[in-house]
């Protein structure tokens, strides 16, 4: 099997034929949850099901970040640098500060607590956002069986005042997200509801508007993007989207043509740009990690 497929002329000049797909580790559970850390050369990543985050380096392999996490599975990085992770089991967003105390940023949304925080992002102003479905949850393998007590949603949460208001609440079951490089757009990943035979899936997207009476940015104008399953999702500089899906990754322009796809051996469930120039994408699929350098970089918003 080839390493990957051009569907688009344009994805041959984001692919490099002597730049083969890595596999970088294997012998997990499922993996999740993707975030580089630039300042340290490595790559942290959850086990979900193992309960615990791992991290990867060229030079030192694999080893334990944090051991029991909470049953964590997506992670980002906030503007001055420090981890944000979402907890199935704590059903929280919290923060590893820079000392490594660990600090709850939202577990409740109208005295409710939230599901199972699933993915999250960082916008250029500070704020959170992140999505809430029930699937870490409704299962005892990535966190313990409880009961749902809101909606699934996507969140958008200002840390420094705490201010948290839905913003979309009409999905079933928010998974993977992610801005757009210049943050007009915000992309979110319907993976539909856990045990329907035929779950409702696409990606939607929505136009980012300015704060409202609140103060906090909202969005507008939601549409069916793609009718695709999709899990998490990364942009590159040009506005190019890269999704993890059944059969890997993904590559679509900003315009919804498809444009290529990266094969996989098996489901990728996230991503992210790395290493060196951000040009390396880290793929977590399902119970190993790979890598494959691209011709392109992971966007770097404002």
């Amino acid at each position: 099997m080839a390493d990957f497929d051009i569907v688009d002329p344009r994805f041959r000049a984001l692919v490099l034929p002597n730049a083969p797909l890595e596999k970088l580790a294997d012998g997990f559970r499922w993996l999740e949850g993707p975030v580089w850390f630039a300042d340290r050369d490595e790559l942290l990543f959850s086990d979900i099901p193992n309960n615990r985050v791992l991290r990867w380096s060229e030079s030192g392999g694999v080893s334990v970040f944090r051991e029991p996490s909470g049953f964590e599975n997506g992670h980002t990085r906030d503007r001055q640098g420090r981890l944000l992770s979402c907890s199935h089991r704590d059903r929280c967003i919290h923060r590893t500060e820079l000392d490594g105390a660990t600090t709850v940023l939202a577990d409740r949304y109208q005295d409710r607590r939230l599901n199972s925080p699933n993915d999250v992002v960082v916008k250029s102003d500070g704020t959170v956002w992140f999505t809430d479905p029930p699937y870490g949850i409704q299962t005892d393998y990535e966190g313990g069986k409880q009961c749902a007590e809101l909606p699934a949603t996507v969140y958008c949460l200002d840390p420094r005042s705490g201010r948290l208001r839905a913003v979309v609440e009409d999905l079933d079951g928010p998974n993977g997200l992610c801005f757009s490089p210049d943050e007009s757009r915000l992309y979110v990943a319907e993976t539909g509801l856990q045990f329907a035979a035929e779950p409702k899936q696409a990606i939607h997207v929505f136009d980012v508007v300015a704060g409202t009476g609140d103060g906090l940015p909202g969005l507008a104008h939601g549409r069916v993007f793609l009718d695709t399953h999709a899990d998490g999702m990364r942009c590159d500089e040009q506005a190019h989207l890269w999704i993890a899906t059944g059969d890997g990754v993904h590559c679509f322009d900003a315009d919804g043509s498809l444009l290529g796809r990266i094969n996989v051996p098996s489901r990728v469930s996230n991503l992210c740009f790395g290493g060196r120039h951000r040009c390396r994408l880290f793929l977590c699929a399902s119970q190993a990690l790979y890598a494959i350098y691209t011709n392109t970089r992971g966007a770097q918003r404002p």
